[in-house]
């Protein structure tokens, strides 16, 4: 039984119970769903058209659900199996948009949960994209370039079937970077023989990509938390931030935070965290992971002395002024939301998806720190995303400074919209209600005006 749901309305008590009853042993999608029932009770009743059409319980059920087996041999010449998932959860607004994950954690749970996510994400955009995601649990780490180019391709000749610029883009996530991307597309061309350059995005910018692609996560999060400072007529400068993670949005989230004059002073991986009183040394960081793939540790060894590795404990143990979860779904709980709030937090932006349990969410509200969930203030990526389909589409190419200024103005423009909405709906100031019912009554009206389908 979902521990929360005494607060859900009434009338959408039924409709959550059905979710977790039709998909039974999902609980990230539970949550992801659950969290936006939570915030639909301002508009309960007031638009008929909604229950006549049932549009809530159509955008619970993702229009395709997509498993397909992938095999692939390794450098051993042993056959492994892995399994694929594709879910198409709404295409209203546009094609299907969403990454691709690679990694052990992949399940259908978490695939729809991210899928789900994601239409509200999109739509919050203001770009013509409906949502979706995919993956494997296939692990790049620790694999060779040609088993990932060979599980890549066993990939693509299942996927291909169910993608294209005017039906699914999918794009790059955890574990799928600009290799993993090259080598899908390769084979994409290759067995349709078009080069549609639509199809995926995050692809290298010698063969259609777009600029700030891999910085746009990070940028997009940290522009919608300086959208949230504004508006309390305060700033990054002087802020002392904590950035979980060390991938593409942690080490962009912390260039951006450091270029508008916060020091970012601890960020995390698998295994542990470094706290760097000084800030962060971006240089260093980026040559540890991007360059040499290595650990945390390495990164603390070569500051000689001036940062810490701490191999267990919790990252939000750090104090901070400003908090960026940057990693995995539900990495900071209610005990951690309580030490951050005990250690004077004013801000937490999520730049991962569901990184907040719900539990942890509530406090930070109550606490009156300000909260922006991930739907809101992570879609700088999808956003990106968006941009590089236009590039494509009108076979041109921008320049950095036009892109990430379109990226800017786009993040703006959710920060508002979302301001607005909960406004609007009498909750002001609160972020998750203004991102769940603009997504939310955004395509619902496109669904009712496309009638049952």
């Amino acid at each position: 039984m979902w521990p929360m749901q005494s607060t859900l309305h009434p009338t959408l008590q039924p409709q959550f119970d059905e979710v977790v009853a039709r998909n039974s042993g999902e609980p990230e999608f539970h949550q992801a769903v659950y969290e936006v029932m939570q915030s639909l009770t301002p508009i309960t009743g007031s638009h008929p058209e909604y229950a006549q059409w049932s549009i809530l319980k159509r955008i619970c059920e993702p229009e395709r659900q997509i498993i397909f087996r992938v095999p692939w041999v390794d450098d051993n010449n042993e056959v492994q199996i892995n399994r694929g998932y594709r879910v198409e959860f709404n295409s209203a607004l546009g094609p299907y948009k969403g990454g691709l994950r690679f990694h052990p954690s992949v399940n259908l749970s978490i695939i729809k949960f991210l899928g789900f996510e994601q239409i509200f994400k999109n739509a919050l955009t203001g770009m013509p994209i409906g949502g979706g995601k995919g993956g494997s649990d296939f692990d790049p780490k620790g694999r060779s370039e040609g088993e990932i180019m060979r599980f890549c391709q066993s990939f693509m000749t299942e996927l291909y079937r169910h993608i294209g610029q005017f039906t699914d883009v999918p794009a790059g996530d955890i574990g799928v970077g600009g290799r993993e991307l090259g080598y899908l597309f390769g084979q994409y061309k290759r067995v349709t023989n078009r080069y549609e350059s639509g199809t995926l995005t995050g692809k290298g910018l010698s063969w259609g990509g777009s600029q700030v692609r891999t910085e746009a996560t990070g940028y997009g999060t940290v522009f919608f938390a300086d959208e949230m400072l504004k508006e309390k007529g305060s700033s990054f400068d002087g802020k002392k931030v904590v950035v979980s993670g060390s991938g593409n949005v942690a080490i962009y989230a912390i260039e951006k935070i450091h270029q508008l004059g916060g020091t970012v002073i601890a960020c995390s991986d698998s295994n542990g965290y470094v706290v760097d009183p000084a800030g962060i040394d971006l240089d260093l960081l980026k040559e540890v992971k991007e360059v040499r793939r290595e650990r945390l540790g390495a990164y603390a060894a070569e500051r000689g002395g001036q940062a810490e590795h701490v191999s267990d404990g919790s990252i939000w143990d750090v104090a901070c002024d400003v908090a960026l979860p940057c990693a995995t779904q539900n990495e900071l709980p209610a005990e951690a939301a309580k030490t951050l709030i005990a250690n004077g937090v004013i801000l937490v932006a999520e730049g991962a998806n569901m990184p907040c349990t719900p539990e942890a969410t509530a406090l930070f509200q109550d606490a009156g720190v300000l909260y922006a969930p991930g739907k809101a203030s992570n879609a700088g990526g999808v956003a990106t995303s968006a941009l590089e389909m236009q590039q494509n589409a009108s076979r041109d190419s921008w320049d950095f400074d036009v892109t990430e200024e379109r990226l800017e103005e786009i993040m703006r423009h959710i920060h508002g919209r979302c301001l607005e909405t909960a406004d609007e709906y009498g909750s002001p100031g609160n972020y998750v209600v203004g991102a769940n019912l603009a997504g939310y009554i955004k395509v619902a009206d496109a669904m009712v005006s496309m009638g049952v389908i």
